[in-house]
């Protein structure tokens, strides 16, 4: 069961209690080049994400945010380090949220501004702890980046906002190995009620870091810790979209979406299953259904062992069965599978 956390908004999603997990990416483009950045955003809108991040490493980048969310439908939330004064211009400029570790600004005084223009404006703040960038205190003392280690350094900052009664914040505490990332996240969760923001930092390439970010992210979700995650992978920030998408399917978190199941096949099958189950997938990735649909290479793995599914198919010789609910419906030819199963998967 989901631990409930603390409800909070970026934008107009809520993030934390009952509310769905929401699937965060990061823009890759130089956020001054304010046409490539849009254009990406709305590939990402495109893909279902729910929040995008913009790194602000500059001030003409900071001057930048308001044109791009202009432009843009889903909430921007600004990454600054060290430079309070980008933090503040990008507030002016209407973000919907700040990723900033009070802790590497500067003096209290230059955090307070930070947490005065958040508040007035209703901007929540994400406290984001990496393994590979822990304080240098904290390393002395426990020897190297342990899980205590970033939950100490979560708390530390989280107690610089709350001693300005600052309380719309989201943590993470990311790291590039699974299991301290699992370990650390299981910590923070049993000492705040902040809602979490969970994911691998640093997971790799899309195929590899699609697997290593798989296990780290479902294992938290399993656990019931997480309110919203981002799939960090070398590549095309939409696969980061599609990957956080998959995984929350794949775990019963995503309402509204198709799940397909599909057999690995073997010598059994007699159809083109794989181009099949390719081409369906991509036909109906944009279908808003709660429904589940088979994909299986014959009838030792078709309606028998798919029978909880809406609809499928089971291949046969140059044909497949078309079942619901696991009873057969009819046969159809092969050349007709994809035809009438998208037919008959838009007609339910």
């Amino acid at each position: 069961m989901r631990k409930k956390k603390t409800v909070i908004s970026c934008g107009d999603v809520l993030i934390g209690g009952n509310h769905p997990i929401a699937v965060q990416s990061m823009t890759t483009t130089d956020t001054r080049n304010i046409e490539a950045t849009i254009e990406q955003i709305h590939a990402l809108e495109e893909a279902g994400c729910d929040i995008v991040r913009l790194a602000v490493p500059n001030m003409e980048a900071a001057y930048a945010l308001k044109k791009i969310k202009d432009k843009v439908k889903i909430p921007i939330v600004a990454d600054i380090h060290f430079d309070y004064r980008l933090a503040l211009e990008a507030l002016k400029q209407g973000v919907d949220g700040l990723r900033v570790n009070p802790g590497n600004i500067g003096n209290i005084d230059r955090v307070r501004e930070i947490v005065e223009s958040a508040k007035t404006r209703d901007v929540k703040i994400r406290i984001g702890v990496n393994a590979g960038s822990l304080e240098k205190d904290l390393i002395v003392k426990y020897g190297c980046a342990t899980a205590d280690a970033m939950v100490e350094s979560a708390l530390n900052h989280i107690q610089i906002l709350e001693d300005m009664k600052f309380y719309n914040t989201v943590i993470s505490l990311k790291a590039s190995d699974v299991q301290l990332t699992v370990e650390a996240y299981e910590k923070i969760s049993e000492v705040t009620n902040y809602p979490l923001h969970i994911g691998v930092t640093e997971a790799g390439t899309i195929w590899a870091g699609t697997i290593k970010s798989s296990i780290g992210i479902g294992t938290l979700l399993l656990k019931g810790i997480g309110d919203t995650l981002r799939v960090s992978l070398t590549g095309n920030p939409v696969e980061e979209v599609k990957v956080g998408k998959q995984i929350l399917k794949s775990l019963g978190l995503l309402k509204n979406e198709v799940t397909i199941i599909s057999c690995p096949t073997c010598g059994r099958c007699q159809i083109d299953l794989i181009n099949l189950a390719n081409e369906v997938e991509g036909k109906i990735s944009s279908y808003k259904k709660t429904i589940k649909v088979a994909i299986m290479g014959c009838a030792v793995n078709g309606p028998g062992e798919a029978k909880d599914a809406d609809i499928g198919i089971a291949g046969g010789v140059g044909s497949a069965l078309l079942f619901k609910k696991g009873k057969v419906i009819k046969k159809i030819p092969e050349n007709q599978i994809t035809k009438i199963l998208l037919e008959e998967i838009e007609n339910m």
